[in-house]
């Protein structure tokens, strides 16, 4: 059974479009992604990328600006762009974003292919590897501004970060953003809905959100549905006060063994190995294992279906552009939501959203 099959641009500058990474739906049963993401080719079949492009009322010019300062990032978890579209095209064209494809599923894809909220063991090894990355970028004197359970993508050596950012992207400092439909409501840091500035602190709340969503299924759990071994790091990071919430060194010793799994395992019993030092810790965690069974096999799914993948013999010369008549440059893609032979994994999530409450 597939998604209802909707024209997207066919081309994006060089690429040829295979597939959507995400779905079509959003709303109360899926986290908003913060961009459109699709899975494209070169002409030469040499190149396989992930496509980035703006959601329907994000700033354009912002949208760009950002694409071109994540080719900056650093850190092993990040996924910096390298390819991005020509500045100053035209109004017309939409700005867009290439970065090398790996097989990788978006976490809320993920939790839908598990069939519920994944392992403590995942979450613990996610939140390692997310903070590192966090605290490398940070350094660099940046702030993510676009963490989100849809931003962050599931491959087997470890996650990535994307939509970098998307809060910039989708509307100005002074602008109140909640509500805007390309950000996900319960991983907002509330200053920042408010319309402030985002900072790196913000990053550490959508952080607790992000790991919030992948132990239970939503960003806004009760606290005693958080496992117990994480309860109080996941809710720190949540905490309304900035200047409350942890720091991102502490929360690495959490996650590496210092807050209640300095035995050397996990909760589940299977052996966990920790770097020595505090730069690369997170790898000692994305060992083997790390992801639940399902996932991987559907990401192994998804990496058959792209690398079988034929780019269309009509797939012309059309560039991506912003009106809704693109002509030949616009075509039916679809998003498979079931398995099957031949085709790329990328189920719908079905877990719900809650609407922030305040604490």
């Amino acid at each position: 059974m597939s998604a209802p099959r909707t024209a997207v641009p066919r081309r994006f500058g060089p690429y040829t479009v295979i597939t959507r990474l995400d779905g079509d739906r959003f709303g109360p049963t899926a986290p908003p992604v913060p961009e459109n993401r699709f899975i494209a080719r070169s002409a030469d079949g040499e190149r396989t990328v992930f496509i980035g492009v703006p959601r329907a009322g994000a700033d354009h010019g912002r949208f760009a600006a950002e694409a071109e300062a994540s080719r900056y990032l650093l850190g092993p978890w990040s996924a910096p762009a390298t390819e991005t579209s020509a500045p100053g095209a035209g109004p017309a064209e939409v700005p867009w974003h290439a970065r090398p494809y790996v097989p990788a599923l978006p976490l809320p894809t993920a939790l839908a292919v598990h069939g519920g909220p994944l392992p403590e063991r995942t979450v613990r090894a996610l939140g390692a590897a997310l903070v590192e990355n966090l605290a490398i970028l940070h350094g660099q004197g940046l702030t993510h501004a676009g963490l989100s359970p849809a931003a962050v993508l599931l491959a087997a050596d470890g996650p990535r970060l994307t939509c970098f950012g998307a809060v910039r992207a989708a509307a100005p400092d002074g602008e109140v953003r909640s509500g805007h439909p390309a950000l996900e409501s319960g991983s907002l840091p509330p200053e920042q809905a408010a319309g402030e500035r985002p900072h790196p602190m913000g990053d550490i709340y959508a952080l607790g959100a992000v790991l919030a969503y992948a132990a239970t299924g939503h960003t806004v759990p009760e606290r005693e549905e958080l496992p117990a071994a994480l309860r109080g790091t996941i809710a720190a990071c949540l905490s309304r006060d900035p200047a409350s919430r942890p720091q991102a060194a502490a929360l690495l010793e959490e996650f590496t063994g210092g807050g209640g799994a300095s035995d050397g395992a996990d909760r589940g019993g299977a052996p966990v190995t920790v770097v020595d030092g505090d730069e690369g810790r997170a790898a000692g965690l994305l060992v083997a294992g790390w992801l639940p069974g399902r996932v991987i096999a559907a990401i192994a799914r998804q990496s058959a279906a792209v690398l079988a993948a034929e780019i269309p013999a009509d797939a012309g010369t059309g560039v991506a552009s912003a009106g809704a008549g693109a002509g030949a440059a616009e075509s039916p893609v679809e998003t498979v939501v079931a398995p099957g032979p031949a085709t790329v994994v990328l189920a719908e999530p079905t877990h719900r959203e809650r609407a922030r409450t305040d604490r």
